[in-house]
């Protein structure tokens, strides 16, 4: 990124916060009207021709004035970032934490809250995506003889997830075989992530096979179905904010989002991107992520239980969001979150 001096960053701010505040192209003379700088509308006029040759900002016709480009918003982005100039007003924090803390501590419940709150308080389309399976910790696994060979599977996480799944079974077995099995398969796994899990169930698969007695090593095949792989079973936990959509996208925008959003290649696209981010950040422009979103911005930031498995929630929005208020909230509800699920 080129090096801007005092008076093109303090030009390029203002052009940006313009474009925000009145969704036009913005001129010199609306610059030197706007903002306090002293500088006359020609000395103004010739800074935005060197924004535009450096590329952070453009002319979308001739007369007209200039809109920030995708280069512009980065660079807005990481200065307000950096300076630490955004503060979320002690009423709103106050109000965001209330909404979430009276859900109590259960995780699915929380985090649907925490999309239907960020978009009240942002007008724009929330997500929240569930702690990752993979950092889930197990508390126990149950096994209830259902009928005949068929035996229920429940799978209990510490974080209170649940996972259960209906097996048959190669022979039928009592209740109390079943109490067995499950007691051994829980004094070797109980509180292992999954992850860890599966690489010991396919350690105990071959162990158990040769050594133990044939109901175990049928429940272990059997767990590797109900224990999911690493992203396998991932989908968006809450979406929330479609009806305002129209506020800031087209119809065809619209239609792609929703169609995304089915889609599950787009969901496993999208948490790539967040499985990066630590803290709050900014992606601009989505068109990585599917073309149509070319004009829409993400702010996600992640939260974290006492055990440290995470998760994230955002906004999806327009390039032109006013950022100064869209990150202290998001911020800020996945602070909530973190504190409420770490007190759990």
């Amino acid at each position: 990124m080129s090096k801007l001096d005092k008076r093109r960053k303090d030009i390029l701010k203002s052009i940006i916060q313009s474009h925000i505040d009145l969704n036009i192209p913005v001129g010199s003379k609306l610059i030197s009207q706007r903002f306090p700088f002293g500088l006359s509308p020609a000395t103004i006029r010739s800074t935005m021709v060197k924004l535009e040759e450096m590329g952070y900002i453009a002319q979308p016709h001739t007369s007209a004035g200039r809109i920030p480009t995708e280069k512009g918003y980065k660079f807005y982005i990481q200065t307000l970032m950096e300076d630490g100039s955004l503060p979320l007003s002690a009423g709103l924090s106050r109000e965001l934490s209330s909404r979430l803390s009276i859900i109590g501590h259960d995780s699915t419940s929380l985090i649907k809250e925490a999309a239907r709150t960020l978009s009240s308080f942002s007008r724009y389309l929330a997500i929240a995506t569930p702690i990752k399976i993979e950092d889930v910790i197990l508390s126990r696994i149950k096994f209830i003889k259902y009928e005949r060979r068929e035996v229920l599977a429940v799978l209990i996480s510490d974080e209170g997830i649940i996972n259960n799944k209906i097996f048959d079974l190669d022979k039928t077995y009592t209740q109390k075989q079943l109490n067995v099995a499950a007691d051994y398969i829980n004094n070797s796994f109980s509180g292992l992530p999954v992850k860890k899990i599966r690489e010991k169930i396919a350690y105990q698969l071959y162990k158990e096979r040769s050594e133990c007695d044939q109901l175990i090593a049928n429940l272990l095949y059997l767990c590797t179905d109900i224990v999911p792989a690493e992203n396998a079973d991932f989908s968006l936990n809450s979406l929330s904010g479609t009806s305002n959509l129209p506020d800031f996208a087209t119809m065809e925008q619209i239609k792609a989002i929703l169609r995304a959003i089915e889609d599950k290649r787009f969901m496993l696209t999208l948490l790539e991107q967040i499985n990066d981010s630590q803290g709050t950040r900014v992606f601009v422009g989505m068109e990585n992520i599917i073309p149509s979103m070319g004009e829409l911005s993400l702010v996600v930031s992640t939260y974290s239980n006492k055990k440290l498995a995470s998760g994230a929630v955002g906004i999806i929005g327009p390039t032109r969001m006013n950022y100064k208020k869209m990150i202290p909230i998001v911020d800020h509800t996945a602070k909530a979150l973190t504190q409420i699920l770490s007190e759990a």
